[in-house]
Order: structure tokens, then C-alpha cells, then sequence
């Protein structure tokens, strides 16, 4: 077990290079067992969260290693199963995605429920609701595996999700690469990961339209060939988190290797808190200042603004004087971390789907933990702009979804280390 330590008071100065986007990379690399043939995906981050799928999909026989920092090589050619009852697969909630990869593949497919950040009910019916239109069926085996089954393969249909999902829209897509006909997905998610799976399919020769809008086309092909490479888009959490990071330590962050358009939704509300931001065509430079205004936010579907990035905001809104309020309406249980800043000295009040942030707080550095890993992230936030020593637990979390965090932080100023639980570093 390990912990992070941080000793606030620094203001954080200096550029940031942003690592590959986890959502695309935890998507991307069970894509790949429908290619019949080999890839490389490039700008791959090295978390967690991926060497949990390298480890599943060599369970299953599908060659992945790293080549070169950030670029891996992936040879499924060699899978040789439609199960992945692997413990390894419920350390995650994207291992789910194995579901509609492997029915693509074998036109069938077992894995066990998925794990990852408990966020309340988080169901898989809308998933489950696509596969059966196109002609799945599906069995829950003592509570604890999924057994999806088709008789010849999957046919195109005309899905309507009922509610806009990000899982649905990249599982159902996954299974209709190689269904016969054509499948329409209605009420789709727009995420920028998911345009980048539908680009990463497209250059291994699917025939996917429309992502980016919330209608999706898939023509169905035999096959997908291999032998080409893809590089992923950046990670839009973890730009998001360090521009905020250079507003609560009321520092100067560059955030490089980035899609601007993709953080729109932050950069104006950040503005509209009396930053200063300044865009260019591959970076945003985040000023931070002394005086903070409260606002108000409502989490949404992109482009609006994102659930991933509520936590680290309700530190920021600490720091202005008034009552700002968050509305979640995404993740039911995304107000656990609240309980942790308090522990720091957070005036934070949660109601249903509603947090009312009180500022300006004064924090003290305290004992906390991550409860998933945006929170995790935002204990870090917190530490950073607390007076004295906040120590971190649970980081196994954050190790999910931040690749060098340490090395990038420390980077730009900051005071934090990894230390064993015997403390030493």
C-alpha cells in the first residue's frame, strides 16, 4: 500500500504535456481483437487501467506489448476463447467493452460484471437493449457473469437508446463493425473518445458515420485488416485537472498536446470565475488569480460540462466568497468526496443531485483517502491549496487514470511524493 503526501502553499508555474486519453485508450485496445491482423495505437498512456486490459487480453490469447513509450503493438490473430472470466476483468468498469469486442469477433461472449469506481447504480440495460435488436441473447449466470449468445451472428438494426450513454454508444458500436447490414445508433453520445474509436475503426477498415452527433451509422464488414497504426487523442480529464490545478494554487499552467475545442466547456467556466485563458492551436495557458467568483454548474453529456471534472471543480469554487452550487446528473454517487474535504475543512453540503459550495475555505492539511478516481484526483487539488501536510490513501485509484502524476506535478512546483505505507518514498 501507498500514499501521496503533499504540503501546500506552492503556486504552480511552468507547461504540462498531456498524455493520450484514457476513455479512448480503454475503448481502442478491445477494439483491436476485432482487427484480423496486428496494429499499433500510439499516445497510449501508461496507467492502470491499461495494463489491467494487457493482462486480460493475454488471458484470452491476443498478443499486446509495449514497443516504445507510449506506442503499443497489438496482435489478435491468436485470441482463442469468447470468455474473459478473469478476476483481473472486474477491476474495471471499461472491461465491458470485452462484450462487444469478443460478440463481434466469435459472435458470442462471457465476461464477469465489471468493476471500476463505485458511483452508485451504474446499469448495462441500455448495452444489453442493443445487442438483443441486433439478435443477441443474453443469460446472468449466478449473479456474477454475462453470457451473450447469437444464432449465426449479429444483424444491423435501428437502436434508440433511451437514455445518452457513453458504454451503449461505443459497445454497440464495437459489435456492429462486422454485423451484416446496417446499424443506426439514435440518442448517441458524442464524446470525443468515441470519434476517436470510430476513426481508429475506420483506418482498420470499418465504415462508421455520424459520431460526434447523436445519430451513428454502421455498415457492417467482413473484416478488419491489420497492419496500420493510430495515434490517440489527448486526455481531456487530465487537461481539464491541471488547468484547474493552475487556478486553486493561483498559478500559470500550460497545458500542451491538447484539443482546445475539447475543454470549452472548462475554459469559459473558468473565465467566467475571473481566470485568465489563453488558447492556441495545441495548448491552454491558465492564469490563476486571488479573486474567485462563484458559479454555478450542471453536469451533462459533452459538450457539456463533464462529470469527470465536477470533483476538482468544487475545490475552485471553494475559494470564492458566496455559495456556488454543482448539479450531477450523471453518476448518482458522485458526491463521495465530499465527505473527505470536510475532513480538510470544506464548508460542502450535498442534497440529491445538488452540492452547495460555501467559500472561501481555509483548508488544513489532514488524513484523507480516495474514494474513486476523480475524487482521488481532487484530494490532490485540495492538498495542494491546503495549509500544512495532506496525506492521501487509496491511490490505487488515481494510478488508474493519471499517468506520471507525481513527475508532472512536482514539474511544475509542486510539493508531493509517493511514499509507502512504512513511509518511506
Amino acid at each position: 500500500m501507498e500514499k501521496f503526501v503533499v504540503k501546500g502553499g506552492n503556486k504552480l508555474n511552468g507547461t504540462i504535456d498531456i498524455s493520450g486519453s484514457k476513455n479512448s485508450a480503454v475503448a481502442l485496445i478491445p477494439a483491436s481483437i476485432l482487427i484480423d491482423g496486428e496494429c499499433t495505437i500510439e499516445n497510449v498512456p501508461n496507467i492502470k487501467d491499461v495494463v489491467v486490459l494487457q493482462n486480460i487480453l493475454h488471458q484470452i490469447g491476443v498478443e499486446m506489448e509495449f514497443t516504445s513509450p507510449g506506442a503499443v503493438r497489438i496482435d489478435s490473430r491468436n485470441i482463442n476463447t469468447h470468455i474473459a472470466d478473469s478476476e483481473t476483468v472486474q477491476e474495471m468498469r471499461a472491461s465491458y467493452y470485452l462484450m462487444g469486442a469478443l460478440l463481434g469477433r466469435f459472435g458470442k461472449a462471457t465476461i464477469p460484471f465489471p468493476g471500476g469506481c463505485n458511483f452508485g447504480s451504474r446499469p448495462i440495460d441500455q448495452h444489453l437493449k442493443g445487442f438483443e435488436a441486433m439478435g443477441a441473447k443474453y443469460e446472468i449466470i449466478e449473479d456474477a457473469m454475462i453470457e451473450l449468445t447469437t444464432d449465426g451472428g449479429l444483424v444491423g438494426a435501428s437502436i434508440f437508446l433511451d437514455v445518452v450513454s457513453v458504454g451503449a454508444t461505443i459497445n454497440i458500436m464495437l459489435a456492429a463493425v462486422t454485423a451484416k447490414g446496417t446499424t443506426t445508433i439514435e440518442n448517441a453520445a458524442k464524446e470525443p473518445h468515441i470519434v476517436d474509436l470510430a476513426n481508429f475503426l475506420n483506418a482498420m477498415g470499418a465504415n462508421i458515420t455520424g459520431t460526434g452527433t447523436d445519430v451513428i451509422k454502421i455498415k457492417g464488414v467482413k473484416k478488419l485488416t491489420g497492419g496500420h497504426t493510430y495515434s490517440t487523442i489527448p486526455d481531456q480529464i487530465e487537461a481539464g485537472t491541471y488547468m484547474i490545478a493552475a487556478a486553486v494554487t493561483e498559478g500559470d499552467i500550460t497545458v500542451a498536446k491538447v484539443i482546445p475545442k475539447h475543454m470549452e466547456s472548462l475554459s469559459r467556466k473558468l473565465m467566467e470565475m475571473g481566470m485568465e485563458v489563453i488558447e492556441d492551436e495545441d495548448s491552454i495557458r491558465v492564469i490563476g488569480k486571488p479573486l474567485v467568483k462563484t458559479t454555478n454548474i450542471k453536469t451533462l453529456p459533452y459538450p457539456g460540462f463533464p462529470t469527470d471534472l465536477h470533483p476538482q471543480m468544487t475545490v475552485l469554487m471553494g475559494k470564492a466568497k458566496g455559495t456556488s452550487r454543482i448539479r450531477e446528473e450523471i453518476w448518482e454517487e458522485r458526491f463521495q468526496y465530499a465527505d473527505q474535504l470536510r475532513k480538510m475543512g470544506a464548508n460542502i453540503m450535498t442534497e440529491a443531485k445538488m452540492a452547495f459550495i460555501q467559500g472561501p475555505w481555509k483548508l488544513l492539511g489532514a488524513p484523507v483517502k480516495a474514494t474513486d478516481l476523480r475524487a482521488g484526483i481532487t484530494m490532490v487539488l485540495a492538498g495542494l491549496m491546503a495549509g500544512g501536510t495532506t496525506t492521501i490513501s487509496n491511490i490505487e485509484y488515481i494510478d488508474r487514470g493519471y499517468e506520471d502524476l507525481i513527475g508532472k506535478l512536482t514539474g511544475v512546483g509542486a510539493n508531493i511524493k509517493r511514499i509507502s505505507t512504512n513511509g518511506k518514498s
